[in-house]
């Protein structure tokens, strides 16, 4: 495998591959994205992502980040949700515990609604965010904890890290959304609600 160029990744399954596809059927190809002909689709790669943001090979971590990073640039989010890596010959989906990346440093520039927050993600992609690349919290119903995300080209996410997260946190401003009271954050003129306010008795 050469690990210079994203043309040569090899994701050929091996006979016996954990994908569950019986012999003689085509596995299932990403929904809502179009291969070229030529292109083989592999099934299911014995390879997955855990919520740390840590890319596993065959049950054990990718020790080395270029290699992880040259994944990374290959890797695509079909209609369902599920995350494949696609390139100009194979695609195979992988498996995701959570997001694929960790949004691990932001910065800040200007203030108020004009303000412009940029973050970092565990690969160095740097993302603005903005109206095509929004933050997005989940509230657990059981704990009430949030899960917050920044979404990336293609729908891809990176998981908010909590230190991040707290910096959010404290630059975010009580606001009126169609008579909701939201906690959030300005960023490129648009509002990202972190959080719902308890109406004021």
């Amino acid at each position: 495998m050469s690990k210079n160029s994203a043309e040569h990744i090899s994701l050929s399954l091996p006979t016996g591959s954990p994908d569950g596809t019986p012999v003689g059927i085509a596995p299932v190809p990403p929904k809502g994205i179009a291969l070229k002909p030529g292109q083989v689709v592999c099934g299911d790669l014995d390879m997955r992502i855990d919520r740390a943001g840590v890319w596993h090979y065959q049950g054990s971590p990718i020790g080395r980040k270029e290699l992880v990073r040259l994944f990374s640039t290959v890797l695509r989010r079909d209609e369902a949700g599920d995350y494949w890596l696609i390139t100009p010959a194979e695609a195979g989906r992988l498996k995701v515990e959570d997001a694929p990346f960790l949004a691990v440093e932001m910065t800040l520039s200007g203030s108020g609604p004009d303000q412009i927050i940029s973050m970092r993600t565990n690969m160095d992609a740097l993302v603005t965010v903005d109206s095509g690349h929004p933050i997005r919290v989940d509230i657990d119903t059981e704990t009430s904890e949030p899960s917050p995300y920044l979404v990336m080209d293609g729908g891809i996410e990176a998981l908010i890290t909590r230190a991040v997260y707290y910096e959010l946190v404290s630059l975010g401003q009580e606001q009126d959304l169609e008579g909701d009271g939201a906690f959030g954050i300005w960023s490129s003129g648009c509002f990202f609600p972190l959080g719902h306010l308890e109406p004021r008795l």
